[in-house]
């Protein structure tokens, strides 16, 4: 039952992700919000939703390894796994603003993290604690008040906005939003239980079941929505989705998870946080000559893949 359970969460997964991105593309095209900003407004923050609520309960159970290890395997899967997967079937252009703003914040706050939750001093765990955390909250709420109002001095005319029928236009583009985003959370819901009875039963440990399978089910969302979302040749909405989401992983969801309590994590090494950190800087790294091509692509799954088989040899 739980095999079958699984196929049938996959499929909810994917008709989800693409009635969100058809739904966040039309909201972009109507108030001409640009493809990048609202993958990681809208698009990103929505497929995150996962993560949020896993690890606000791992830390309303105690249970730190859960909150910090599901943030760092998720963000670690979004770039090496999704975004190299999706860059091998549709090379991903990336503009000069991703690569002086976005991009180089991922990497900022994936250092903070990594400074917060270790003490390189003495090498035993530090805390993020409920005033670490409001730091993070008030770094995402300038993230995002800086990124629409650049967004809007910036807007030009290349996405007209729509004159038929507008108001049922936009209903139906919201109901596709919401829509999409219940059937994305609840069928990820689903394969993520299911996923791990399954790994149980193969004798699995809740260590690489918390780094893999728990961070990598959560991520279906970005993973459904980025390759939608460069099936419809929008792979800025792609990018937009996996950065935004990277940064709503550290500052919001360990923001609100710490408030909870404070987190402590001593199995999360320095290597899972040194992959995260190089995962973030990727982009930056493949980029440079305006898209991240197939080779890119290619090598960063080529990581994902020896990171993940690190953690099961490990």
């Amino acid at each position: 039952m739980s095999y079958l359970i699984l196929i049938i969460s996959l499929v909810g997964i994917v008709f989800g992700a693409e009635f969100l991105v058809a739904g966040s593309v039309s909201v972009a095209r109507r108030y001409k919000v640009s493809d990048f900003v609202i993958g990681a407004a809208i698009v990103g923050i929505g497929t995150s939703m996962p993560e949020l609520v896993v690890s606000f309960f791992g830390a309303l159970k105690g249970n730190a390894d859960v909150a910090i290890g599901n943030v760092v395997g998720s963000n670690i899967f979004n770039v090496l796994g999704i975004l190299g997967l999706t860059a091998i079937c549709f090379p991903i252009a990336i503009d000069r603003k991703n690569m002086t703003f976005e991009i180089p914040l991922c990497i900022a706050v994936s250092v903070i993290l990594t400074l917060l939750a270790l003490n390189f001093f003495n090498g035993t765990p530090a805390t993020i604690g409920r005033v670490d955390g409001i730091i993070l909250l008030l770094l995402f709420v300038g993230y995002m008040w800086y990124s629409f109002a650049r967004d809007k001095q910036n807007t030009t005319d290349e996405a007209p906005v729509e004159t038929k029928e507008p108001i049922l236009a936009l209903w139906v583009a919201l109901l596709k939003i919401v829509g999409g985003l219940a059937l994305l959370i609840t069928s990820c819901d689903f394969f993520v239980d299911n996923a791990i009875v399954i790994a149980k039963s193969w004798g699995v440990s809740d260590a690489i079941i918390s780094l893999t399978l728990i961070a990598c089910g959560t991520s279906l969302p970005e993973l459904a929505a980025s390759v939608a979302a460069a099936c419809k040749k929008n792979t800025q909405l792609a990018l937009g989705n996996i950065i935004g989401s990277n940064i709503f992983n550290i500052l919001l969801i360990l923001g609100v998870s710490s408030q909870v309590m404070p987190l402590v994590s001593a199995d999360i090494t320095i290597v899972d946080y040194t992959v995260m950190i190089a995962a973030a800087a990727f982009p930056l790294l493949f980029g440079f000559r305006g898209k991240i091509g197939r080779v890119g692509g290619a090598v960063m799954l080529l990581c994902f893949v020896l990171y993940t088989w690190y953690l099961i040899v490990g």
